[in-house]
């Protein structure tokens, strides 16, 4: 067959020459008897409830409840509607839809994102790798670990120098990378010199092959403040070992006023403030995200002066996955005792107050390009609009965080989208939805295409090749 008997495609720069019946190389369009189309149904959303994804915008609108869209009506999504690209036509869809008084318009369009990436979020207080290690997946680099959150430990993947700056091979690995986790689906990667990790949106994350199951309570100090109540009657002080602030009941704020007295305990590391202390461990998937497997390790001798025999140490990580209690003898050592009945409650309440570990997975991209072309024959008013909140950004039906300064950069999450609502391209980059909705009017004074806007009852009388399919709108 002569590259004349196939249709070419222009939906993204590898421009494929396409047989009948044969997809092109992103497996989104086909020839179907000489016609380009595209294979993904177009996804609408049904918004139901008071739990609406599309959520409100202009709320200082008068006469009108800031919705974008009222419960009951439908919204189309990017998800299927086929790109801009070369970007010198306009969106595939442009939708008016009433709300209230107010004729609204949404434009509808997948973009084409080199400039792109996740953020992911892992619950755990386990040591993944250092701030900085590189992440890889099939042996090629596709990004690195970042500042850690509070009770959680954060990846940076993808981003344009993985997409084209490197190998081939690395940006085909790291575009299959994000286009997984965006369409929730695990991924395999390993920390140079550190985790093996399995990532999936919305799911535990699995460390060195054990799944992970609870994020910490708090830091040390945290936990210490949270359970000193609980505590001071029936021990004689704590230790909360914790890779973070390693706190102590007897020195810390809460057992002072609580009148817990000295006990001549003595920890390693650095002391910030009474009763926290910092580094008594190196980094580490043990009692509290440290490398300790006996918790005695970060304690020096008790104070001869000040502690006493029978003296009761109980020391517990902030998941309450590990605890220990301790009498002291007569040379002033620890002696392991099995913890009291009430004791053994207050740690199962550490466990309890502990949200399960997920990790969660955000799309990251910048939507300041070429792609505003097909929104308005003027793309600069396009960003001024977003930036004076007269235009509502969406992500797949998602609300999207816009950052502030130039461009369009949104950040959303993938687990409030309709599944598989990503795909990709092979030079590579990956392929993402997004919905620009403001009024008509503002449309129109943004230099907007008027003459391209569809009723959305139209839109759903012609259809598309591939169908329409419906999502409930509520958060999945």
């Amino acid at each position: 067959m002569t590259a004349a008997e196939k249709i070419r495609c222009d939906a993204c720069p590898v421009l494929c020459y396409i047989a009948d019946g044969r997809t092109g190389a992103c497996d989104r369009y086909a020839n179907h008897d000489g016609n380009l189309v595209r294979l993904d149904p177009l996804t609408v959303l049904d918004i139901a409830g008071d739990d609406q994804r599309v959520v409100p915008f202009l709320s200082g609108a008068q006469d009108w409840e800031g919705e974008a869209f009222s419960s009951g009506a439908k919204f189309v999504t990017a998800i299927g509607a086929g790109t801009t690209y070369p970007d010198y036509k306009p969106a595939p869809f442009i939708v008016s839809q009433k709300v209230g008084d107010e004729d609204m318009v949404t434009v509808v369009t997948e973009g084409i994102f080199s400039y792109c990436g996740v953020k992911v979020k892992i619950d755990t207080d386990r040591h993944i790798g250092e701030e900085r290690a590189i992440v890889r997946v099939d042996g090629e680099p596709v990004g690195h670990v970042m500042t850690g959150e509070y009770g959680s430990r954060m990846l940076s993947l993808g981003g344009v120098d993985h997409l084209t700056g490197g190998s081939k091979k690395e940006g085909r690995v790291t575009c299959a990378t994000l286009l997984a986790l965006c369409n929730r689906q695990s991924v395999e990667m390993e920390v140079e010199d550190g985790a093996r990790l399995v990532i999936a949106a919305g799911k535990a994350p699995v460390i060195n092959g054990t799944e992970e199951a609870r994020m910490r309570v708090g830091c040390g100090s945290a936990t210490i403040g949270m359970f000193a109540r609980q505590w001071a009657p029936l021990v004689d002080d704590v230790v909360v070992v914790d890779d973070h602030i390693t706190g102590v009941l007897s020195e810390h704020q809460a057992g002072r006023l609580l009148d817990v007295p000295p006990t001549g305990i003595k920890l390693k590391g650095r002391k910030s403030t009474p009763g926290r202390y910092f580094q008594v461990a190196g980094p580490g998937t043990s009692w509290g995200g440290t490398d300790i497997a006996d918790p005695l390790e970060i304690l020096g001798p008790f104070n001869p002066k000040v502690a006493w025999p029978g003296m009761r140490l109980l020391m517990v990580s902030t998941t309450g996955e590990q605890s220990a209690y301790y009498t002291l003898n007569e040379a002033l050592e620890p002696v392991p005792t099995d913890l009291t009945t009430a004791l053994e409650a207050v740690v199962a309440r550490i466990s309890e107050n502990c949200e399960p570990a997920t990790a969660s997975v955000l799309f990251m991209g910048g939507a300041g390009g070429s792609l505003r072309a097909g929104v308005t024959e003027n793309p600069v008013r396009l960003t001024r609009s977003v930036k004076a909140a007269l235009t509502r950004v969406t992500v797949g039906g998602a609300p999207a965080f816009v950052w502030p300064g130039g461009g369009i950069t949104v950040m959303a999450d993938v687990l409030a989208m309709p599944e598989n609502a990503f795909g990709s391209v092979p030079t590579p980059a990956l392929v993402a939805p997004i919905e620009f909705t403001l009024r008509r009017s503002d449309y129109a004074a943004l230099g907007g295409y008027i003459n391209e806007v569809q009723s959305l009852e139209d839109v759903l009388a012609k259809g598309m090749p591939a169908g329409v399919r419906t999502e409930n709108g509520e958060a999945a």
